[in-house]
């Protein structure tokens, strides 16, 4: 028979879990569904095609935040109606089945407890990542690589769907830069704390000499926006280089000259695009990040101002946010939040949850 400690346990989640419903305001959601549905089922909706963008992909991202919540609502009323049979039956094999779960959901809880501190201006939207190899020649394109298999499998762990805008290959091993789309609901808020240097510290594949090796790479992640329509970029500012995708080993993927890369010279940022088929949306696509960029950094550059006029700038870290050390003791240790993991390898295969989690538990206190 479960026992009273294991009664109070569930009570206490489900308690946890009223207070987040309470938070997420699940009625608000539903009407806002509902509005949405609305717009989406208009006749002429696809006559402004930029905004039945935004409409559908609006209520496909607020339909799958009340089917996560509802989902876990149920599993603990089945997990309730579960001990009640364990119990009366005195069945062992229930009684295992309803530890288990109990385990499961107070992960998932806790996950959703973590959703509930992402309320930024763009937390609950999509995210476009970015990352970069630094320095450390072959270790770094080839970290750079073991990075973006990292993200995309964790994408793929949570079932969020995934779109490679552009990679570009090194002439060695890697990538040097690999831009990517995960657009489900709160990835932006969920893998900004991702943002900054990461740093790879091993015992060198490409070298002989067999010593220690450390590289590093850049992780920018930036949030989904139909159009940053505050941020006007003039034809002036920018210059367009067309050239043909490649793959790695410079096989080429496109027969036409498709890919686009958007240079903005007053800034010198750069964006390239090859997944779209025609130049002309692989362009649309790199205007859109272009913008969103742009407007981020206006943004930083306000606050940034702002806090100096007040006299609030303190030291920090900087941008090097973590450490794999793949040599010795075996370690991943994110440099903010003093969280560790003691198997890279998982963590390389995905298993990211609990670094992003201290990761914006350590954002929220920092910005209380």
């Amino acid at each position: 028979m479960l026992d009273s400690d294991f009664t109070q346990e569930i009570a206490a989640l489900r308690s946890t879990f009223n207070d987040i419903r309470a938070v997420v305001d699940v009625d608000a959601l539903e009407a806002d569904i509902a509005r949405l549905n609305d717009e989406a089922g208009a006749p002429d909706l696809w006559d402004d095609p930029a905004n039945a963008q935004k409409v559908t992909s609006a209520l496909s991202h607020r339909q799958s935040e009340l089917k996560r919540i509802t989902a876990i609502e149920q599993r603990i009323d089945d997990l309730e109606v579960l001990v009640e049979l364990a119990n009366e039956a005195d069945d062992a094999e229930s009684e295992s089945e309803a530890r288990a779960e109990l385990v499961a959901l107070q992960k998932a809880v806790g996950d959703l407890e973590v959703q509930t501190l992402l309320d930024g201006e763009y937390d609950d939207r999509g995210a476009v990542v970015t990352i970069r190899s630094g320095a450390g020649g072959d270790d770094a394109t080839d970290f750079a690589e073991m990075l973006m298999r990292m993200y995309l499998r964790w994408a793929e762990r949570h079932g969020y769907p995934v779109k490679v805008l552009d990679t570009s290959y090194a002439e060695g091993a890697g990538i040097k830069s690999a831009t990517f789309e995960i657009d489900a609901p709160y990835i932006y808020g969920t893998l900004s704390v991702e943002a900054g240097t990461h740093r790879l510290a091993r015992i060198s594949p490409f070298g002989g000499a067999d010593k220690r090796q450390t590289s590093f790479a850049a992780v920018e992640v930036i949030p989904i926006m139909e159009e940053a329509k505050e941020v006007e970029v003039p034809e002036s500012d920018i210059r367009v280089d067309v050239f043909r995708s490649s793959g790695p080993g410079g096989q080429s993927v496109n027969t036409t000259d498709s890919a686009v890369r958007i240079t903005h010279l007053p800034t010198g940022i750069v964006v390239s695009m090859q997944n779209e088929k025609s130049q002309i949306q692989n362009r649309a696509a790199a205007m859109r990040v272009l913008q969103t960029r742009l407007l981020l950094q206006k943004r930083e550059e306000e606050a940034a101002q702002k806090k100096e006029l007040a006299g609030t700038i303190t030291a920090s870290w900087g941008d090097q946010m973590r450490s794999y050390f793949l040599y010795g003791q075996q370690l991943v240790k994110d440099l903010r939040t003093g969280y560790e993991v003691g198997n890279p390898a998982v963590v390389f295969d995905g298993d990211l949850d609990g670094l992003i989690a201290a990761g914006i538990r350590w954002r929220k206190r920092k910005e209380d």
